[in-house]
This record gives C-alpha cells, structure tokens and sequence, in this order.
C-alpha cells in the first residue's frame, strides 16, 4: 500500500518560515512527478509548485522567488521551503506524487500564517 505522509505544518507570524516534507512510502517502483498543493475550506484546490524526476521545477506566480521545492529521490520524499510567509498563505497543504504510474495525494496539513 502506496502512502504520502506531510509534516512541518504549524503556526508562524508573518514574514516567517516554515518547511514541509511529504515522505511516500510502500511498494515503490518509480515515483515521477511530484508536487505541493494547497486548499481553503469551500475552496478549489490549487496548485503550489511540482517537480519532475529530473528536478525540472513550476510554481504557482503567487510563491515565486519565496517558496522552493526539492526532492530526495534516495527518501523518496519531496520538500517545500516557504519564506516570507503571508497571511494569504493560511491553506491546508497537500503533497501529491505521481507512484508506480499512479496519482497519489497526502491527507494534508494545516499551515496558518498569522500574528
């Protein structure tokens, strides 16, 4: 059984950091794209940034030059690097990554940006 674990979530003032991982564990065989999302409550899901295999990376305008996304192929886990946190950035933050062919999705976790 294929599993996606985040972690880091939490509370920061503004203008903080905060760092998420989401580890994927289970059978693996190849894990290709993978990506942070975020979502607020009666809200469409959006996207964050992803990451290929290659490390070829896309961001949402909104966290370009603030957040970065990386990976450990060896962990099987990909990260997400968020600076100059805004008030706006309060989402549940889903990791999502493309497993043995198929799409898989975190149960998220609650980041909240607020003074």
């Amino acid at each position: 059984q294929v599993q996606l674990v985040e972690s880091g979530g939490g509370l920061v003032q503004p203008g903080g950091s905060l760092s998420l991982s989401c580890a994927a564990s289970g059978s693996i065989f190849g894990i290709t794209r993978m990506g942070w999302y975020r979502q607020a409550p009666g809200k469409q899901r959006e996207l964050v940034a992803t990451i290929t295999s290659g490390g070829s990376t896309n961001y949402a305008d909104s966290v370009k030059g603030r957040f970065t996304i990386s990976r450990d192929n060896a962990k099987n886990t990909v990260y997400l690097q968020m600076n100059t946190l805004k008030p706006e950035d309060t989402f549940v933050y889903y990791c999502n990554a493309v497993i043995n062919g198929r799409l898989y999705w975190g149960k998220g976790t609650l980041v909240t940006v607020s003074s």
